[in-house]
């Protein structure tokens, strides 16, 4: 948890860069200027963490008690040249970096020459030589010409800055997004932009650069999926939903799975939880896919600014003809599936080893999701994944079939139905199943003891809870959060939990098949208890209809004086 000063700095920190990087760039779409931003921010953030590293390398050679001690006087003292050289020599020394997890950043991708050449190539020309290094003139022959790079656009600097950190880092290979040069803007803005992502301090006495960087990603991910609005939802999901399933499953240690990542929010999210109940994040294996080119590099990023070690698979692929992961047995699956997805069975074949629970209508791809999910699933493995409401109850094209066998194997743990107006790109009501293979006694992998759950389903009602954040979204608060946390907890456990009219209830197996094996909490929580004012009906409706007397008596008067002032300016009503 931040500080209310860590939490100050970082609002204003971000509230600077949006408003700031808005003046600077309107010609863009949110589409477009999603890429340009980001890509920014992840070269000055290896960039920072470079530098900061070569300064922890520079007082390591020069202190004695360090390993990497580098002794002046056999180079001739402290002031002589050739130590001086030797200590240049050994701080570009790729090792040194590699070993601390950080990327290793050529001299052309470093911030410094980035801030210094732009305003070079906006008018004129550089050439780097094959060394990297910059010439002082244009190679004469034809040779060492094919064998140097001419940049002379903010464009090309950007682009060729990337390209090296691929080269030089092959876990971001096809990872960067390398398209500076095509935009069809004014470079001179483009070399703005520069300078104000170079402003962006990621340095802070209590934060480090990693949580600085990831919540000014997170935040610029969030801001970029309301700019687009509906398209935005197809990498963004909320954080407060990705924190409630997160916190809801614990994924502590093992295998995590997101078969429809976007940008990576689950994944980020169990980092925040893992670091904050004092885990390892070395002990969770990330599993991924997405559909989408761009979005799986927004991805890729967004792992790789964290120190994430990440398997996305072999490029961005459909996650239903061409698995990326076909041995997978995932200890967690979590997922924001494209809602009701029609035509997803395009080259699938109808008898996919997936389809253990029936075969999914063409015409909507909800359980079709849930059901590779589900395949994924290791035999102790939960999940939890947001589906449309339509999914708990629609008996149409064999969807009520799939859901009773879902049922009567008793893989269905709890629902949760969210309030509306939670999402940017849709107004569709929305719930989350939460499934497992196994509800027997055991211990979960936080090490909390779980009681014997077979043949039990929890229904929580979550739509009365969260605030209007502003005129159309809705949030959690953290007080909400843990509330439908606690319950689900407590209910796991056997310990506290009680039903609660109108907002969870503990079902049996039988009570489901009463209800046609509908799975709508409201079905099930009933209605809140009312208290009762004490006021008789009688004097109630008495005192209610006295009100409503004199307020149609008010709105007379004032409609009155409305008809007044207009006649007096000549208008008749």
């Amino acid at each position: 948890m931040t500080s209310n000063e860590e939490q100050l700095f970082l609002n204003s920190l971000e509230k600077k860069l949006w408003t700031s990087a808005n003046k600077l760039l309107p010609s863009l779409d949110a589409a477009q200027y999603k890429h340009v931003m980001l890509g920014l921010i992840f070269l000055k953030y290896v960039s920072d963490a470079f530098d900061l590293r070569k300064e922890e390398l520079k007082i390591q050679l020069q202190d004695p008690e360090q390993d990497y001690f580098l002794d002046p006087e056999d180079f001739g003292g402290v002031d002589s040249d050739e130590y001086k050289e030797e200590l240049s020599a050994e701080l570009e020394v790729r090792d040194y970096y590699i070993e601390t997890n950080t990327f290793w950043v050529p001299e052309t991708a470093r911030w410094e020459f980035l801030q210094n050449q732009n305003k070079v190539v906006i008018n004129g020309e550089i050439w780097i030589g094959p060394k990297g290094n910059i010439l002082s003139k244009l190679p004469e022959g034809k040779e060492e010409k094919r064998n140097c790079k001419r940049l002379s656009s903010v464009g090309q600097l950007i682009d060729f800055a990337l390209e090296t950190i691929e080269v030089d880092n092959p876990k971001l290979k096809g990872v960067l997004n390398k398209r500076y040069a095509q935009l069809q803007i004014d470079q001179a803005k483009l070399g703005e932009l520069i300078d104000l992502v170079a402003t962006i301090p990621f340095h802070h006495e209590s934060l480090n650069s990693k949580d600085i960087l990831g919540h000014v990603y997170e935040y610029m991910l969030g801001q970029f999926a309301l700019a687009e609005g509906k398209k935005g939802g197809q990498f963004y999901t909320p954080k407060s939903i990705v924190s409630l399933i997160v916190q809801m499953l614990e994924p502590f240690k093992g295998r995590v799975y997101d078969p429809a990542m976007g940008s990576g929010g689950f994944f980020v999210q169990s980092e925040h939880f893992i670091s904050s109940h004092k885990g390892r994040i070395g002990e969770v294996s990330i599993y991924g896919q997405e559909y989408n080119h761009t979005t799986w590099q927004l991805a890729a990023m967004n792992m790789a600014i964290r120190g994430i070690d990440f398997n996305f698979g072999k490029e961005p692929a459909n996650t239903y003809t061409n698995d990326q992961h076909p041995d997978l047995r995932a200890d967690f699956v979590m997922a924001n599936p494209p809602f009701n997805m029609k035509e997803w069975d395009v080259g699938v074949d109808d008898n996919d080893p997936r389809w253990q629970y029936g075969r999914p209508p063409s015409g909507n791809a909800n359980f079709a999701w849930l059901q590779h999910m589900l395949y994924h699933l290791a035999p102790n493995g939960s999940m939890g994944l947001l589906l449309a409401n339509g999914s708990m109850s629609s008996n149409t094209n064999n969807e009520g079939v799939i859901r009773q066998a879902l049922i009567e194997k008793d893989l269905v743990e709890c629902m949760v139905a969210l309030p509306g107006q939670l999402f940017t790109n849709t107004q569709i009501p929305a719930c989350i199943w939460f499934l497992t293979k196994n509800k027997g006694e055991r211990t979960s992998a936080s090490g909390r003891k779980l009681r014997d759950r077979k043949g039990e389903v929890l229904f929580i009602d979550a739509r009365n809870l969260g605030f209007m954040k502003d005129r159309v979204l809705r949030d959690f608060t953290i007080e909400d959060l843990n509330q439908v946390t606690e319950t689900f907890h407590n209910w796991q456990a056997g310990e506290v939990y009680e039903d609660v009219a109108g907002f969870c209830k503990s079902a049996e197996q039988e009570q489901l098949q009463k209800h046609d094996y509908v799975l709508t909490p409201g079905r099930y929580v009933g209605a809140a208890t009312e208290e009762d004012d004490g006021e008789p009906f009688s004097e109630k409706m008495a005192r209610l209809t006295g009100q409503l007397r004199i307020q149609f008596e008010e709105s007379d008067r004032l409609g009155a004086e409305i008809k007044k002032s207009l006649e007096g300016l000549g208008y008749e009503c």
